[in-house]
């Protein structure tokens, strides 16, 4: 995740920039930390290495520690600054997305324990190892865009990311065809095919908590809750924001 200059403006106290920007920094090393845990736990998996899923899933303190950290610091500005309007926004859209964050390690902890488990083995032949692969890489790189879009409040990009996460949804579905074909041709696999399967569930779910950081980006950048929205509905009460804005 790339970071840049913080997009949040300029106020009067030099020190509030300071403390926006500070637990902005936070945020984004946050961000990277679960993507690296995305990344080891996915290798994890792919190779049947326990060994790097238990180190994997032992950082997973670290995350929680983070977002501790990061509540603790938006509680002690909301305490002493009593922001309002876009302020306001800024932190509590900070606040929801380490807390989506969070629990991306969660999942991501998943993929490293399901390697741990003695009875779980590495995935049962190169089409399913494709096709975990396939999904694992499209949620990285739609949770990779959607910090970045976050680090720049870019809501263009947001939008455009959050439609990927029905295109996971299509390769999650088609996935678990593949699992219970699987099990119907030897049910002897079905334990082998389940840890499997669950491991996709948390990928998809993955690319559920990219979409709400997506969503955080409008909320902070224009002030609009898309959440439950469709982004066909979204982009255009967006357009419709703006146009009145220019009109005024």
């Amino acid at each position: 995740m790339t970071e840049r200059q913080s997009p949040f403006g300029r106020h009067i106290s030099t020190q509030y920039d300071e403390e926006l920007e500070a637990i902005r920094q936070k945020l984004l090393a946050m961000g990277g930390l679960v993507e690296r845990q995305l990344d080891e736990g996915l290798q994890a998996l792919l190779r049947g290495d326990s060994d790097l899923g238990e180190a994997m899933v032992r950082r997973d303190v670290d995350v929680n520690a983070m977002e501790v950290d990061i509540d603790e610091q938006c509680t002690r500005i909301i305490a002493r600054r009593q922001p309002a309007a876009g302020d306001l926004r800024i932190i509590l859209g900070m606040l929801k997305s380490i807390t989506d964050l969070e629990r991306v390690g969660d999942e991501a902890c998943k993929l490293g324990k399901a390697v741990i488990e003695p009875s779980v083995e590495p995935p049962l032949d190169r089409a399913i190892a494709q096709g975990v692969q396939r999904l694992g890489r499209h949620v990285q790189q739609m949770l990779h865009d959607a910090l970045d879009a976050f680090a720049r409040l870019d809501t263009e990009a947001a939008l455009r990311i959050a439609r990927e996460e029905s295109r996971v949804d299509e390769e999650y579905d088609a996935l678990t065809r593949q699992f219970v074909t699987y099990i119907m041709e030897d049910p002897r696999t079905i334990q082998r095919v389940l840890g499997m399967m669950w491991s996709g569930r948390a990928l998809e779910r993955i690319a559920d908590h990219a979409r709400n950081l997506c969503e955080y980006v409008v909320y902070v950048a224009e002030g609009q809750d898309i959440r439950h929205q469709s982004l066909d509905a979204a982009r255009a009460a967006l357009e419709a924001g703006s146009q009145g804005a220019r009109a005024e």
